[in-house]
């Protein structure tokens, strides 16, 4: 069994933020294959599914961000689930907007989210780096990630999460540079091949 789970705050204020990407992602997830409406479990959002031939329960942590671990540690836990197995999607300031990466282990970029995963339950599980982009300014990152995306990136945003959901597959086949590659053509399939920031000048 695969723990898949997306990264996020909880509350209607925190929904549309960019630091909410994780959360977009794993409903986008959920209706692409079909899965069951959440329900209350592990300190968070959780609903279990089938993708391809494999058990995947879906996770979305409601401790706040800086908490995460507790609730992955939590469902890890109860369902046995191995660290290899388990898949952490969040957004990070270090990519591009729409370009995605995938790596086990390493650090924590200064991550909260995953900052707390790792103190919960060692650092050895897959990282999936959903990229939202810089403001430019370290003083800035805080509000940056906590204000919701611009009405302009909603599409890429859109597409971003439903390559992820149409190859959600790959991640339990252990496929990681099969997801990269197929997501990358799927983006640039779909005209983001190169997303500006908002107020950055269209080459």
């Amino acid at each position: 069994m695969f723990l898949f789970v997306g990264l996020g705050n909880p509350g209607r204020e925190y929904a549309g933020n960019r630091h909410n990407i994780g959360f977009m992602a794993i409903d986008a997830v959920a209706r692409a294959w079909n899965f069951p409406a959440f329900r209350k479990r592990f300190q968070g959002e959780a609903s279990e599914g089938q993708i391809g031939s494999e058990r995947v329960m879906l996770l979305k942590p409601l401790t706040y961000m800086n908490d995460s671990g507790q609730s992955v540690g939590a469902a890890a836990k109860f369902l046995k689930i191995a660290l290899e197995d388990v898949v952490v999607l969040h957004d990070e300031l270090d990519l591009p907007p729409g370009k995605l990466r995938v790596k086990t282990g390493g650090g924590e970029g200064g991550h909260n989210g995953l900052r707390s995963i790792t103190a919960h339950m060692g650092k050895d599980y897959k990282r999936v780096r959903l990229g939202i982009g810089h403001p430019g300014d370290k003083a800035r990152v805080y509000s940056y990630v906590l204000s919701d995306f611009a009405k302009a990136e909603h599409p890429w945003v859109e597409a971003l999460c439903g390559a992820i959901a149409k190859n959600a597959g790959c991640f339990c086949k252990r496929d990681d540079s099969g997801l990269q590659n197929k997501v990358c053509l799927a983006m640039n399939a779909a005209g983001f091949g190169a997303v500006k920031k908002p107020g950055e000048a269209q080459a």
